[in-house]
């Protein structure tokens, strides 16, 4: 197994979750994303790891969620964007064609948070490592909630996520009690119709 990956697997936890990746995926997405992330695609598939507290997507199942989240925003004509990996509480790893992994968005609070690659063109794939390598399970765990939201409501579906119930941004609590399993696409899409994304101060 790639390095990058076995670094990653030892500071979160192994793949779970396998789905298995299509050729013609792979294809779709070759000259756009981290010939890394495609390499792991085709022998693990997508999946998760630390028990489903972080996600590698299927970038097509994500794109309604991308134009929602960025329509009406100045990242809507920077790039073109791929949502590449997920936490379980609805972090939002993008990658862009011409500037890699430049882009997160927390959707609980309708916070993003940029970067500036110092890998461009031919070298963007580069950039891939330092991101990966950046990932680690408490930045994945919002409020320390995964573990009791894993213990009181089991483990997540590909397609799911837990979220507050009703949304923090609506005023509901964010204590264990008021989460809930819900289909992520969907609950990703309804986030972003609730207040403007806005930069963390």
């Amino acid at each position: 197994m790639d390095r990058l990956f076995s670094r990653l697997i030892a500071k979160i936890g192994s793949p779970l979750c396998h789905q298995r990746v299509s050729a013609s995926s792979i294809d779709q997405y070759k000259n756009k994303l981290p010939y890394q992330l495609l390499d792991f695609w085709s022998e693990h598939g997508w999946c998760s790891f630390g028990n489903g507290v972080f996600w590698l997507t299927n970038p097509q199942d994500y794109d309604d969620v991308v134009n929602a989240w960025l329509e009406n925003t100045k990242f809507a004509t920077n790039d073109n964007y791929h949502i590449i990996a997920r936490s379980a509480f609805g972090d939002l790893y993008f990658w862009g064609e011409k500037s890699g992994a430049s882009l997160k968005i927390s959707s609980i609070l309708s916070r993003y948070t940029t970067r500036t690659s110092i890998h461009t063109g031919e070298q963007l794939s580069k950039g891939f490592p330092a991101f990966l390598l950046s990932i680690s399970f408490d930045s994945n765990n919002y409020g320390d909630l995964f573990e009791p939201a894993l213990q009181n409501l089991g483990p997540l579906a590909p397609d799911e996520m837990y979220g507050f119930v009703p949304a923090v941004m609506l005023g509901g609590s964010n204590t264990v009690d008021h989460l809930a399993k819900l289909k992520a696409p969907e609950h990703l899409i309804l986030l972003s119709k609730i207040t403007p994304l806005q930069a963390y101060d």
